[in-house]
């Protein structure tokens, strides 16, 4: 752990720097820097884009203060959005009574003062146990890929970062991702790059995972038509490292059809979940602290978050019992 002095070093560090970035940008600016003629070429030479630039920037020369130029980290949404539970149960026995989410917020004011939760607060609390409607919505009847028992069929997929993600960086990372269809228990892999010998690492991890942790044993994985996955027309499977890994594995290789991402809509659900709880407008001090909540997401993903598609429940509670 820091201490203070430690702390006071690394604001003073931090400081200094974007105190020099800004009289730098301003040179670019007024067209009278020696080297950079163009604010790319500014961003580019000291590692950072213009993103990530700009927010502290504006925001110094809207305050004129230059503790404003130090980070105001925002922590993931999820971790601050989570109700009591008694709370929680207090808002749906009032629903049931057929109370609104403005009544629900009037009735338990008096009795919890600041702590009652905000009219978007309630209306998450119903949508999240599916009381959100006192009257059934009619659902338009779609296909839907409904599997038995987990390991019957896992979802694989990539996802793009934003390269602001971590705080005075400016570098490219990728998520790899595998679900279950029937559970919805995912694991997640941060990679630098989505070449098919990496995706193919983060796939073996992720496949690891969820066989120690969740005894889930694929029969089928899908995937889209990305090249990390392989061609699904090609007659040398065997020499694309992906998917060997199947084929070693004993796994069946399906893909999505073409331009119909929908097919592999749970993983591409799971893709949206992450970013709006944990990293929409959310900055990391460092990758080791971006992985560390990456994990921490994903224990309370699969361990306590309830999950509409299934129901209400949690992906943990999807585990099949054991035979007696």
């Amino acid at each position: 752990m820091r201490n203070n002095s430690q702390d006071s070093t690394l604001e003073r560090n931090y400081l200094e720097k974007y105190r020099f970035l800004i009289r730098e940008y301003e040179q670019v600016k007024s067209k009278t820097h020696p080297v950079h003629k163009k604010a790319m070429d500014f961003y580019k030479a000291n590692d950072t884009c213009r993103k990530s630039f700009l927010k502290y920037y504006n925001r110094y020369k809207q305050s004129g203060k230059s503790l404003d130029l130090l980070p105001q980290k925002r922590g993931p949404k999820y971790k601050t959005r989570r109700p009591v539970p008694f709370i929680e149960q207090k808002v749906i026995e009032l629903r049931e009574k057929g109370n609104n989410k403005y009544e629900i917020v009037s009735i338990l004011k008096p009795k919890l003062g600041k702590n009652t939760p905000s009219y978007s607060g309630v209306y998450n609390i119903l949508k999240r146990n599916q009381i959100n409607r006192l009257t059934p919505k009619i659902k338009k009847n779609h296909q839907k890929i409904i599997k038995e028992r987990m390991g019957q069929l896992g979802h694989i997929d990539c996802h793009y970062l934003s390269k602001s993600i971590i705080r005075g960086e400016n570098k490219k990372l990728y998520l790899v991702c595998v679900i279950d269809d029937y559970s919805r228990i995912a694991w997640a892999e941060l990679v630098p790059d989505i070449t098919s010998l990496t995706v193919m690492f983060a796939a073996l991890k992720c496949l690891n995972i969820l066989s120690d942790h969740y005894e889930i044993k694929f029969e089928e994985i899908l995937s889209d038509n990305g090249p990390e996955f392989g061609i699904k027309t090609s007659q040398q499977k065997y020499n694309h490292p992906f998917e060997r890994m199947l084929i070693e594995l004993g796994i069946v290789h399906r893909h999505t059809k073409p331009y119909r991402p929908q097919t592999n809509g749970k993983v591409e659900r799971f893709w949206r979940t992450l970013e709006d709880d944990l990293l929409r407008e959310t900055d990391f001090d460092s990758l080791e602290e971006l992985k560390e909540e990456l994990l921490q997401y994903l224990y309370y993903y699969n361990h306590e978050r309830p999950h509409q598609g299934i129901d209400g429940k949690k992906p943990i509670e999807m585990i099949n019992p054991l035979p007696k």
